[in-house]
């Protein structure tokens, strides 16, 4: 686990804050306490490593609320719901809006803890996915629009003859094009070549 990981726990109980931040700081964990999702809020940034301990019934804005709120503006810190009102509806309602899991009280410390360690590791994953999308992005950029033309008809399959012929050019022109791709982009082979095109489109997980 990352040092700048922090398991964020968001309930109004102080007594299940106390227990869960003993629970979680004696596995080795970082954690932060909040006892309301506004003040979670207020003291939140997004990009911050690590994963969500939500409660369910709190006053003022209620845990699946703030978790809406979170999945409306992209920020995807994963989304552990804990409540002691747990029903069916809620579970769906929770994983619908991207939870990665839903557990009741009175719930069992090592299962907690493995899906909090679960978490954490989606979470990196997740980070990780998104550093290589953003670099291939800042690849394709340095791509002239007819570089970018080839290297699409390339992905698609497509022959130099043919895609010499779409495009009125000669083969040799396309050949050309293509060799500046596969540099622009580092890409050792077509099947790299097409895997980058895939993930920056969202194909890939």
């Amino acid at each position: 686990m990352s040092r700048e990981e922090t398991v964020f726990v968001v309930d109004d109980d102080q007594a299940m804050r106390s227990s869960l931040q003993w629970l979680i700081e004696s596995m080795g964990m970082r954690v932060e306490t909040y006892d309301s999702a506004q003040a979670f809020l207020d003291a939140y940034y997004p990009g911050r490593a690590g994963c969500l301990l939500l409660d369910v019934r709190m006053p003022g804005m209620s845990g699946l609320e703030l978790q809406a709120y979170l999945a409306k503006r992209e920020h995807r810190i994963p989304v552990i719901i804990i409540t002691g009102h747990g029903d069916v509806a809620m579970a769906v309602k929770a994983m619908k809006n991207g939870a990665v899991d839903f557990i009741e009280k009175p719930f069992d410390d090592e299962a907690l803890v493995v899906s909090i360690r679960n978490a954490l590791q989606h979470d990196e994953k997740q980070r990780a996915l998104r550093a290589q999308r953003a670099d291939i992005a800042a690849r394709m950029a340095e791509l002239t629009p007819r570089e970018h033309e080839v290297m699409t008809m390339v992905t698609d399959g497509r022959s130099n003859k043919e895609i010499a012929t779409s495009l009125g050019v000669s083969a040799k022109t396309v050949e050309v094009h293509r060799a500046r791709v596969m540099d622009k982009m580092r890409a050792d082979s077509l099947a790299e070549l097409v895997r980058m095109v895939m993930m920056a489109g969202g194909e890939t997980e």
